[in-house]
């Protein structure tokens, strides 16, 4: 079945169905045959004159244009670059000045965990003598009843 939505296919029926109108009309024509060939060989030159103009107007428009688009990409590369330097130069002023401050910060949590260290280990140390100096009494009973000598008071 045909597909009469297809683009293509109508161009086609209708450049196919001129080309065949144009033949049928040349050759019916009242004029002679070397009229004819005149008349096609001038309708040629001034065809093919017109679109060598046609290309190269386009192809001259297309360089401008380029040309044109090419200044701008080059302009706003050059004003992206700017601004990539601006912000790189702003951020590396704020870690200068943000970076004595910080490792000023990490100096003082260093110190004070050192200190917490020191006084959770003295706390630790406190609490196992302590508790060392209550189990000394009943471990030394323990070890007098475990070998069955006399106790001398």
């Amino acid at each position: 079945m045909y597909d009469y939505r297809r683009g293509e296919s109508i161009l086609g029926a209708f450049l196919l169905g001129g080309i065949v109108g144009a033949v049928l009309g040349l050759l019916f024509s009242p004029r002679s045959g070397r009229e004819n060939r005149e008349f096609i060989a001038a309708k040629a030159d001034e065809y093919w004159g017109e679109g060598k103009q046609f290309y190269e107007t386009s192809r001259s428009k297309v360089l401008d244009e380029t040309e044109e688009m090419r200044v701008k990409i080059d302009a706003a590369r050059e004003r992206l670059k700017e601004q990539v330097d601006t912000v790189t130069q702003q951020a590396k002023g704020k870690i200068q000045e943000v970076a004595p401050v910080a490792k000023d910060a990490v100096h003082k949590a260093g110190e004070s965990m050192r200190t917490g260290l020191g006084t959770v280990e003295d706390k630790a140390q406190a609490a196992l003598d302590k508790l060392a100096d209550k189990t000394a009494p009943a471990a030394a009973d323990e070890a007098v009843a475990a070998t069955d000598l006399p106790v001398v008071e």
